[in-house]
């Protein structure tokens, strides 16, 4: 039992608020350290340069990991326009100049970027091809021909822009809401294009995955501000970088203090619908991951549809499984044993 008891200890949820620089990877070393576990996930990277929200899971919820990076998500982005680089962002090599855009040119051709959408990924990311990253085969000179594929935007917001003497436009401060899969970088580049110019990401802020927003995150205080004037600076060199040691004894109280065991609340957070257990029988079927049906569940599923996740916990309140309606029964993503 003991045993069980330290393994739940570490079970939940952290958001985190990762600064600029460090990789996601590395940014999960505090929470290692604060939680004292080797066992965590994130559920979703943001690229070093960028800076934002990360939804961490850890002990046996990083088996939830892979269902939380399909929720959709919000980002702020700057966009600097006049320069395309080879990452699409701003620590790439440049590869196309061209004239700014006008004002009117630019917000034509975000007009043409909201709903569904085909977006052709950037060379340098994280998908394969041929069983290697894309971005390792860009780096050893291979060619990487990326198929497009669909992603949505649901909003888009400008916040600032930003034009130089000639009354054209330089930066573009603007917030994006989009669906899973979908690349900022992508959408950096192409609106550029639509607005005939060349463009890359100066900087990127995730704000939001699904319910899950980075003002509620550890280690939001210790974040920049975002805007196109840190990125100026930040080129020129007038602004101090922050200090990159994450382990300052404040930070990791943070982090302890913030995790979120999986409750129902969580549960509703992650777009999960929670059910109950019936009964004693029901709670041993679950821990053994044998058969639910709809007897098994206290709640009446009936209007529930096929595809529903429900997360399902015992009669004693513990997140016992998650599962997915269907047919009836409820099959298995993962159970907590």
């Amino acid at each position: 039992m003991s045993d069980i008891k330290a393994a739940s200890a570490t079970d939940g949820i952290v958001l985190l608020a990762k600064r600029s620089g460090p990789t996601s990877f590395a940014s999960l070393g505090a929470v290692k350290k604060a939680l004292g576990t080797k066992k965590v996930g994130h559920t979703g990277t943001l690229d070093s340069f960028a800076q934002g929200l990360l939804v961490v899971c850890t002990g046996r919820l990083t088996r939830l990991a892979g269902n939380i990076t399909e929720f959709d998500k919000t980002y702020e982005a700057v966009i600097k326009f006049g320069q395309e680089t080879d990452t699409l962002e701003c620590t790439g090599a440049v590869v196309k100049e061209t004239d700014l855009p006008s004002e009117d040119a630019l917000l034509n051709a975000l007009s043409q970027f909201k709903g569904a959408l085909m977006q052709r990924p950037p060379a340098y990311s994280a998908l394969h091809i041929n069983g290697r990253r894309a971005s390792d085969v860009a780096r050893s000179g291979g060619d990487v021909k990326l198929p497009s594929r669909k992603i949505t935007v649901y909003d888009s917001s400008v916040i600032e822009i930003r034009k130089n003497r000639r009354n054209l436009v330089e930066y573009l401060h603007i917030e994006f809401s989009v669906s899973k899969g979908t690349y900022i970088r992508s959408l950096a580049r192409d609106i550029s294009e639509a607005a005939g110019s060349s463009g890359h990401l100066a900087g990127l802020y995730r704000t939001r995955i699904g319910n899950f927003k980075v003002e509620d995150s550890a280690g939001f205080s210790r974040l920049q501000p975002f805007s196109i004037d840190r990125y100026i600076a930040r080129k020129t060199g007038e602004l101090a970088e922050a200090s990159r040691e994450e382990y300052e004894q404040s930070f990791l109280s943070e982090i302890a203090a913030g995790k979120q065991p999986f409750s129902e609340e969580t549960a509703v957070l992650c777009g999960f619908t929670p059910v109950h257990l019936a009964d004693s029988s029901a709670d041993e079927d679950a821990v053994h991951g044998r058969p639910l049906r709809k007897k098994s569940v206290a709640e009446d599923v009936s209007a529930l549809p096929d595809g529903a996740l429900c997360a399902v916990f015992s009669t004693s309140g513990q997140f016992s499984a998650l599962t997915e309606k269907n047919a009836g029964r409820f099959r298995y993503r993962f159970v907590i044993s």
